[in-house]
């Protein structure tokens, strides 16, 4: 196949675009296609600190990385959450990153500074890991932004995330986090830092292909504790999907910003408080989720 643009051999076809192109031009369209993203939602400025929640995986070291290119003020947050090997290995990438573009990382260790791992609240709350995964980073994401000072918050999800994340919460019609999926969270007075998904025009497959050309090493194997996610299930029926239908995820997430997205978001009320224990915003009186989760934890341990 050759490249749309310049007619050389090409390294990557995109069939959702009718398109093929060589290593220089799939660099220029991926980059400006976070571009476009950062600009259509308006997500930040040049003058704007930013905080990248980075994993280790490809799609969080990508979006520093392109960040760092444009000239952004762009630091990471890397949680260890207590995973085992899988944890070791994902900090090990993190920390080559940081060695190899002297960049800024804040590390924070959900066992050392909070006393507890993922896989032993699973364990003891008898939920699927990803529960308290989820619950913890989300906390954690925003405490460590708002410490630092920074005015923004990006995470590394992509096209392919959010379709399949969209696709659970219409199957279920889950109003409120329908109201809240947008590629910008505005923040709130209460305590809530912005927070941006600047790879949302993107791919996975794209994302991996960008990391693999542009030598950004990451982490290749999932999170052990996400296997049977049914996000995973949502994922592969959407590639189902688009292999008979190019572009239909696209279609569908960007149809649904585009009018679907007000109509939840408007229904959505929700008033923040702030917690009695740690002083983060909540929209429970008392403590906030997170404070609730812990306190039960570090009470059964004892």
């Amino acid at each position: 196949m050759k490249c749309t643009k310049c007619g050389g051999r090409a390294v990557i076809d995109l069939k959702r675009h009718n398109s093929g192109f060589c290593k220089e031009h799939f660099f220029e369209y991926f980059e400006n296609q976070v571009r476009k993203a950062i600009d259509e939602f308006s997500m930040f400025g040049l003058r704007d600190r930013i905080l990248v929640a980075v994993s280790g995986g490809k799609d969080s070291l990508v979006l520093w990385d392109v960040l760092m290119r444009f000239g952004y003020q762009a630091d990471g947050l890397y949680i260890d959450l207590g995973i085992g090997e899988y944890s070791s290995a994902s900090s090990q990438k993190v920390r080559d990153f940081v060695l190899a573009r002297q960049a800024n990382l804040r590390h924070v260790s959900l066992e050392q500074d909070y006393g507890y791992g993922v896989p032993e609240a699973a364990r003891r709350l008898r939920r699927a890991a990803c529960s308290p995964c989820g619950l913890s980073k989300r906390y954690i994401f925003n405490r460590e932004a708002l410490e630092g000072s920074y005015d923004v918050l990006a995470t590394g999800h992509n096209l392919d995330d959010e379709a399949a994340v969209l696709f659970g919460n219409v199957l279920r019609w889950n109003t409120g986090y329908l109201g809240r999926q947008y590629p910008v969270l505005e923040e709130d007075p209460g305590g809530l830092v912005r927070k941006v998904k600047p790879l949302i025009r993107l791919t996975e497959r794209e994302t991996a292909a960008y990391a693999v050309l542009q030598g950004v090493d990451y982490i290749v194997e999932e999170c052990p504790k996400a296997i049977g996610a049914r996000t995973t299930l949502y994922k592969q029926l959407l590639n189902d999907l688009e292999i008979q239908s190019p572009g239909s995820k696209q279609q569908f997430l960007y149809g649904f910003y585009e009018r679907g997205h007000d109509s939840f978001e408007a229904s959505r009320d929700v008033a923040l408080t702030p917690c009695t224990e740690c002083g983060q915003p909540t929209t429970r009186e008392g403590l906030c989720a997170f404070c609730q989760v812990r306190s039960r934890l570090l009470t059964v341990r004892a």
